[in-house]
Formats: structure tokens, sequence, C-alpha cells
């Protein structure tokens, strides 16, 4: 059974996810964008509640299902004339030149990435507009162990600036392109309530630094939630685009933190089935690859893994990712085919 395919619904969240991605939400700046999502929602008769770290956005049956998803994308702080650092470093603290914070192998993984980026700053907390810029330099500083980069255009900034990488949405060969991850689940969420969910949506904050689930945590623990059926959004990285697009979505059945809600999880392989959406398992998926290899792969620690162990298994449930490639890069990307799978799964909550 193929998936239900209707070019205006596509286009409809093409546009939606499109005007998204060209606002900042640099991790720990993320004030600016929280109220972009707060003036989308607002217009649906939704509940709203901005927390520390979270926007909570709940319909008429809030406790019938929780999505959540994190809205921090990667980005560079100023921290001094014509320097900047790499925000989630800043955010989770890995860069107390202590020589052991930050880790080395994602230094040197990411060192000479962003060289050539287009970058723009804006103000903290509104996030008006300052300027734009090229990312030409980008090292590790030896005394203070830590990713330095430099731009040409912003040697004007003052420390604690927020800088983003210039993004736009791009559509070529049955793909779309952007810093996907994790823009793209907000997008989807924000478009679920537009096609009439009436449960509960946490958009959360700093989940590259590590944080978002303490932000998560704090507000099952305020209104005394428990709850198995959480469903965390995100994009899933793949090497190739063969091996992304092996399959539409990708579920986990634990990562290296917890076991995940099993029912729930068996819940989202059953409608991908009955939706004629392939799906796969990422733990799985990792786990035949480690047979192979000498140094072994990591199953990654994930918002929801961190959840369950916090919580001591109160609050649980399942994720549900896009594969995509270029993972963490302004040019991630995922299939057209990925999407539309995604949308067919969500509003099959919209209208029950």
């Amino acid at each position: 059974m193929p998936i239900r395919h209707d070019p205006e619904l596509l286009d409809e969240f093409l546009d939606l996810l499109r005007n998204l991605i060209r606002e900042p939400a640099v991790v720990g700046a993320e004030d600016s964008f929280f109220r972009v999502l707060m003036r989308e929602l607002q217009e649906l008769g939704l509940a709203l509640t901005y927390y520390q770290g979270v926007l909570v956005a709940q319909g008429r049956d809030p406790e019938s299902l929780i999505l959540s998803a994190h809205m921090d994308r990667h980005g560079l702080l100023c921290t001094g004339p014509n320097e900047f650092q790499y925000s989630a470093f800043i955010s989770s603290n890995r860069s107390e030149q202590t020589g052991d914070s930050v880790s080395e192998q994602m230094m040197e993984a990411i060192q000479h990435r962003f060289v050539g980026q287009r970058v723009q700053a804006h103000l903290p907390y509104t996030g008006t507009y300052l300027g734009q810029g090229t990312i030409t330099h980008s090292f590790i500083c030896p005394h203070r162990n830590n990713l330095i980069f430099e731009i040409d255009g912003l040697g004007f900034l003052q420390p604690g600036t927020p800088v983003s990488f210039l993004d736009r949405l791009t559509q070529q060969d049955g793909c779309i392109s952007a810093q996907l991850d994790n823009v793209v689940s907000v997008a989807l969420l924000v478009f679920l309530f537009r096609r009439g969910f009436q449960g509960t949506v946490l958009f959360t904050a700093q989940e590259e630094a590590g944080r978002s689930w303490r932000f998560a945590l704090a507000w099952f623990l305020r209104q005394q939630i428990r709850t198995r059926r959480l469903i965390v959004l995100d994009t899933s990285p793949y090497p190739s685009r063969e091996a992304a697009e092996a399959q539409h979505l990708v579920l986990r059945k634990k990562d290296a933190s917890a076991e995940f809600d099993p029912l729930m999880t068996a819940e989202l392989s059953a409608k991908c089935t009955a939706l004629g959406i392939t799906h796969s398992y990422k733990d799985a998926y990792v786990d035949s690859l480690n047979e192979t290899r000498q140094k072994k792969l990591s199953l990654g620690r994930t918002e929801l893994g961190r959840l369950i162990v916090a919580s001591q298994g109160q609050i649980s449930g399942t994720t549900l990712q896009i594969p995509t490639t270029g993972y963490h890069t302004a040019s991630e990307t995922a299939s057209l085919d990925s999407i539309r799978a995604a949308l067919a799964l969500l509003l099959s909550y919209a209208e029950t």
C-alpha cells in the first residue's frame, strides 16, 4: 500500500518549514524562536505555556498523546574580538579549560566543516538582525583546548552575541536540504496542530547541549504527569543516501541509556505498516554495524532515554526519526518520501 500522496499537503508543509528555517534558534539563545513559535500557535486556539527551556502547547484533549521535539540548532557565540565558539560547547559548559571538557575527536571532526559558511548575527533575546559574514578560519586553540572560529564581516559584535548559519531550504532530486535538525520536527508538530491534533506538544531548548531533557522533566514533575505515551521527534544520521533511503522512517527500541516503551514502539510500527511506510530500528542498525567493527559505535543517548532514567521509568515512550545525511551541517538532507511518511503517520493521530 503506497503512502497517500497529496501535493497540496506537502507544499503547505514545505512553506511552513521554509519560513521556520529562516528564523535563528542558536543553542542557548532560543528565546526569539520561541516567540516565533508562539505566534504560529496562538492563531490555532491552543493553550500555550512558556517555561524556562520549554514551550508547551495543548489542545482540547491534552492527555491523549504527548509529543516532543527540540527546536535549537547549532550556531556560534561571539566570545571576544572576532572570536567565536561553537554555541553547544558554551551552553553545555564544555569550554571550561579543564583539558578534557571538550572531546578532541568531536573538535577534529568539525573544525574545518564550516569554513566558507555564510552566517548572520542577531540580538540574543529579540532576534533582531545585526549583520552577515563568512567563516574564514577555524582552529583548535592549544592553550584553551577549545574550537575557535573567525568570521569576516562581524568584527563589530560584542561578546554574548549569537550567530546562526544562514539557512535556506533547497529542494532537488526528490530531497530537501537545510539545517534540518531539528526544525523539520518542529514544523511537523506545528502542521499537526493546524490539521486538528488536540494532544500536547513540548518544544524544548538546548538538546544539542544535552540539557533539553531537564526542561521536559521539570514540566512533567511540575504537572505531576506520568505517561508511557510520549513520542520524541528528531532526525537520524546515516552515512549515505542509499543507507538513509533504505527506509522511510526510523524507530528505536532503546538507546544507550534505557529501553523504550515496547507498546508505544509497537503502536508506531503497526501504524507504519498499515500506511505503507517502511521503517527500521536504529538500535538494530547500529548493532549490525558493530558486528564487523573493532571500535564499536554507540547507540547514542537521546532526550527520551535520559528522561526514562531520570524519572525511573515513570515517563516513557518511543522515538520517531527522519533519516538524513549531512548531519549537523547546513545542508542536512532528507528525502521527500520520508517527509510524506512522517506527515501521514502523524496525521493519523490528528484524525483519531
